[in-house]
């Protein structure tokens, strides 16, 4: 099996947080973005890979699966284990590529074996796009997922 590719995910949205939270560059902080509707929570630590730019012109989306959660501003090294590729429809109706890339904390003992996305069980996965889904039109956008990446699949993507 390949070494998985390894990266440093900078925490936005924490596990179980209902408030979206954005790195502000210019500032140099974080930011209130947005309250989630009730009953709606990141189901894991969500935020950015400093460094990349995805087509919306924000950095990439990394959801971090963990035992635990971490907080806004927080860096963790994962091994990428795969990713949802995705397109998003903008409420004037642009659509925008928004890919969701899935990584595992380097110092995870409940997900140390896991090394690809195919390792997670289907439900887990199931449950992430149904979060993204909801999540989006929250906001009044469509999410669509148009593959699920394996380990190799999303490695490539995030190098282009």
């Amino acid at each position: 099996m390949n070494k998985p590719t390894t990266i440093t995910a900078m925490i936005e949205c924490p596990k179980g947080s209902n408030q979206k939270f954005d790195y502000d560059p210019a500032e140099k902080r974080f930011k209130l973005n947005k309250i989630l509707p009730a009953g709606l929570v990141f189901p894991f630590d969500f935020g950015m890979i400093p460094g990349t730019k995805g087509e919306d012109g924000d950095p990439l989306d990394i959801i971090v699966i963990s035992e635990g959660s971490a907080f806004p501003g927080c860096l963790v090294d994962c091994r990428i284990i795969g990713g949802l590729k995705a397109e998003q429809t903008e409420r004037n109706g642009h659509k925008v590529r928004n890919d969701r890339f899935i990584g595992i904390p380097d110092v995870s003992l409940l997900y140390s074996d896991i090394h690809t996305l195919e390792e997670l069980p289907q439900v887990l996965i199931d449950q992430l796009e149904a979060f993204f889904k909801n999540y989006n039109e929250q906001a009044g956008k469509k999410f669509n997922v148009t593959a699920r990446l394996n380990a190799p699949q999303a490695a490539k993507l995030l190098s282009e």
